[in-house]
């Protein structure tokens, strides 16, 4: 039995659903649901995040299956002294984000805005890593060498367009003349009322002008990861 069926039969136990569970363990909406249809195996982020939000799991019984499900009334009195007399806050340190395939889900706007289609494919754990929303794989070459494709870039969404810090860069959902674009790229105000320059680090490519209008998702870039190899 997988650690995710183990979850399963905890999140009965308690008389949670899901959903109630995701949120008490700051997780996206639907990922258990999802991993559970999937029988799938959860990342080393998602293990930590329900040891340290479920004080009375036994360790053990969730990772290997052995011994019982709970802790001993002890053990479980003891660590939340322990945890109590810390008293350290949560901070946006140490962050785990949902990562993202944008081509596995139902798309960026959806991503951006938390819809609970947007299902990751896996979470990452960043150590100081600023408060961030997810994160994607980045396709293509505009911002090379800045950044490469396959690079991985964590994100915050923007809920006010017209709140841009210029010169910062972000992802970006357009939809002009009815085509739709994604960018990552640097944003520059426009000489012109109501546009925004699109800029690309990569000196091949040129600077484009788009209406602030025509944004409709829009998230900085806070952080990027990438591999030098794949093994």
């Amino acid at each position: 039995m997988k650690a995710i069926q183990r979850v399963k039969q905890y999140i009965d136990f308690k008389g949670l659903n899901n959903s109630t569970f995701e949120k008490k363990i700051e997780l996206s909406n639907g990922y258990i649901g999802t991993q559970i249809k999937r029988n799938a195996d959860l990342g080393e982020g998602v293990l930590i995040k329900i040891l340290d939000n479920c004080l009375d799991i036994n360790p053990e019984w969730l990772l290997t299956g052995k011994g019982e499900m709970l802790k001993s009334s002890k053990e479980y009195k003891q660590e939340s002294f322990q945890k109590s007399k810390i008293d350290e806050p949560k901070t946006h340190y140490g962050n785990t984000v949902p990562l993202y395939d944008i081509e596995a889900t139902a798309g960026v706007f959806e991503v951006f805005n938390n819809n609970p289609q947007s299902i990751p494919i896996e979470h990452i754990t960043i150590p100081n890593l600023p408060k961030c929303d997810g994160a994607l794989y980045i396709r293509g070459d505009s911002m090379y060498p800045l950044l490469k494709s396959g690079d991985i870039v964590a994100f915050k969404t923007i809920h006010d367009k017209y709140n841009i810090i210029w010169g910062e860069m972000y992802l970006i959902y357009i939809v002009h003349n009815g085509d739709e674009y994604f960018f990552c790229k640097f944003l520059k105000k426009s000489s012109r009322e109501g546009y925004a320059e699109f800029i690309s680090h990569n000196q091949h490519h040129q600077s484009v002008e788009f209406p602030l209008d025509s944004i409709k998702a829009l998230a900085l870039v806070k952080a990027s990861i990438r591999f030098n190899t794949l093994y």
